[in-house]
């Protein structure tokens, strides 16, 4: 695998992705510059920090220089919406919460097999070891396991236009013994757990409770070894005990492959990852993996037509995390993945499902605003028409397909943005309008600027004064934050009359802040002002479109790029999204530590814990 970047291929336009592939004792990181093309490949060892942001700080301190916009995480562990909890260390945490922290637009978190899984198919013959007979059959299901610290499962299924990863835990399923010596073992297992998995053994901590058994067996005096010492020990040193717990461990792990196997009917082969068999080199080839897996009574010429291989390219975790991050980035860049597998697809749809498929590609934002119904008279089909078509494409129902169309068209997150029409209900206009305003605040927080909130909090926190600046729409949101302000004992005022705003700046001096809060960003007395209050020693933060002159003359920019045309219309969503920055600010300051440090000790100490109480996003 490459580590420098190849010229020969194109690199991202929005720059390098960040890559990861942690495990309950390694985490590898690296930077993706090309598809295929890693540099800045980095090993660390989890023990070295105390959560996943510390380990993702450190390994992107080495990077400031480098704007990230998107990373994908693969993570030993399951994976079920936001809020992670890993099952092999103390480490909890939000993924949107540390997107957010890092500054990225886009972080996917999966688990490490759904990523080792979706990088078979690239797979080449020179990156695995076959072991046993076996051909894979073109097409067909394959699956993957291995074990490391835990042991992982998963599988993989070929569909006409792509590639299905199965999100298992197929390594917690029960262990079962085989023979008498294995029953031993999970005798002695059950000494300490009364569920004994796959995973408690077929691991590299379960190879030392294999080991302790086994000395026990057979009477043996043996000090307590790691899986490594155990390795080294069976292959370097021939060490008997140690070789028997080898074989005994393949035995086990071949056992598992044979009934992941007969559960997938995977014959387009078993593949091996994780970080113990890769280190058995060719000692694997002739180990009892093969004949264990092979040894299933009358399903044994079943299992031997399937191949099954060790993955001995390293970080293969890392193509599969960038497939899966590059199919996500291709539905919200333009480059619309769902209308092409709609085009591909449509040959092989049911006369009614087509005439779905023609309305979706011929108005597609037609369909993302209509409901059933509407779509079913459209073309001509019946309801379960409509439902039947979005299931053929992979989707629960049409609110699903609806949810990945939408980010696929529009390269926005997937919540709809419609029109209110004038024969719409209260009802309708009443949703339209809540839905615009969810679309417009998700988009705006995956394109917050954190380093420039991060300053703008800093400066507020430490002022001697604020001063707000904004008329019209935007006096509301300077009123909101000159009450939020006033709340941290913080001198706030806010002027509304363009005829004081410049007066009002030629009074301020170094350590005084000015928000000037505007749609346009374009007022004249505004931009005065500021120039006025810049000239005195004053910082400026500027709530406004990014391209307007105010956010050219602000020290702090806090854009607000929703497109509303406020000379003709009333300023809505706009309104919303700078409100909202106000919030962010507010709630910084509540847990800003220069604030606290510079206010009097008694209000630290007694009416601080007041001040917070006052911010509902804050746990009390």
């Amino acid at each position: 695998m490459e580590e420098q970047p190849d010229n020969t291929r194109t690199a991202f336009a929005d720059g390098p992705r960040l890559l990861a592939d942690i495990g309950a004792t390694h985490a590898r990181f690296a930077l993706q510059t090309a598809p295929g093309t890693y540099r800045s490949v980095r090993v660390l060892k989890c023990d070295d920090y105390s959560g996943i942001v510390p380990m993702l700080r450190f390994y992107l301190a080495e990077h400031a220089d480098t704007r990230l916009h998107h990373g994908a995480l693969a993570l030993a562990n399951p994976v079920d919406g936001d809020y992670v909890r890993m099952t092999n260390r103390p480490w909890e945490f939000s993924t949107d919460a540390v997107r957010r922290e890092l500054g990225l637009d886009t972080l996917l978190i999966v688990n490490d097999f759904t990523a080792l899984a979706m990088a078979i198919p690239g797979l080449k013959e020179s990156d695995l070891m076959q072991v046993g007979p076996g051909k894979p059959v073109p097409g067909a299901v394959l699956g993957v396991l291995g074990p490391g610290t835990g042991l992982g499962v998963s599988g993989g299924i070929p569909t006409v236009d792509g590639f299905v990863t199965l999100g298992s835990e197929g390594g917690h399923v029960n262990f079962a013994p085989s023979d008498e010596r294995e029953f031993a073992i999970l005798q002695t297992a059950w000494r300490e757990w009364s569920h004994v998995s796959n995973e408690r053994l077929i691991s590299g901590p379960g190879m030392e409770i294999i080991h302790r058994a086994l000395a026990e067996r057979n009477k043996v005096e043996a000090p307590a070894r790691t899986s490594a010492e155990i390795i080294t020990g069976a292959l370097d040193d021939k060490d008997p005990l140690c070789l028997e717990v080898l074989e005994c461990f393949c035995g086990m792990l071949g056992g598992a492959a044979a009934n992941l196997a007969v559960t997938l009917g995977a014959f387009g082969g078993i593949f091996i990852g994780g970080g113990i068999v890769p280190r058995l080199g060719e000692w694997f080839r002739t180990s009892p993996f093969r004949t264990r897996f092979e040894a299933k009574g009358r399903f044994s010429s079943y299992l031997s037509d399937i191949p099954t291989y060790v993955i001995s390219t390293p970080h293969v975790a890392f193509d599969g995390v960038a497939n899966i991050l590059s199919e996500h980035l291709r539905g919200r860049s333009g480059g619309n993945t769902l209308m092409d597998r709609i085009h591909k697809l449509r040959p092989e749809l049911t006369p009614a499902e087509q005439r779905v498929a023609a309305l979706v590609l011929e108005q597609p934002r037609l369909v993302l605003n209509e409901p059933i119904a509407g779509i079913a008279k459209l073309a001509d089909v019946s309801q379960p028409t409509v439902i039947r078509f979005c299931r053929s494409l992979g989707f629960l129902g049409l609110a699903d397909f609806k949810l990945k169309f939408a980010s696929s068209l529009t390269g926005s997150i997937p919540v709809r943005h419609s029109q209110v029409r004038g024969s719409d209900s209260t009802h309708d206009l009443s949703a339209k309008v809540i839905d615009n305003t969810i679309s417009a605040i998700l988009q705006f927080r995956d394109q917050l600027d954190v380093r420039a909130i991060d300053r703008a909090i800093e400066l507020v926190s430490r002022a001697k004064r604020v001063e707000f600046y904004a008329m019209g729409n935007s006096r509301v949101v300077a009123l909101d934050g000159q009450h939020k302000f006033f709340r941290f004992r913080i001198p706030t005022a806010l002027y509304g009359d363009s005829h004081l705003f410049k007066l009002a700046a030629e009074l301020l001096g170094p350590g005084d802040v000015v928000v000037a809060i505007s749609n346009s960003g374009r007022l004249p007395d505004l931009l005065s002002a500021v120039e006025a209050a810049r000239a005195a020693g004053a910082d400026v933060i500027a709530i406004c479109n990014s391209q307007s002159p105010l956010a050219r003359r602000a020290d702090v920019l806090l854009a607000v790029d929703h497109a509303e045309d406020s000379t003709h219309f009333l300023a809505m969503i706009s309104r919303i999204l700078q409100l909202l920055l106000i919030d962010i600010m507010a709630v910084g300051i509540s847990v800003d530590v220069h604030h606290a440090r510079a206010l009097p000790p008694a209000a630290v100490e007694g009416e601080g814990e007041g001040r917070r109480a006052l911010i509902s996003h804050l746990d009390s």
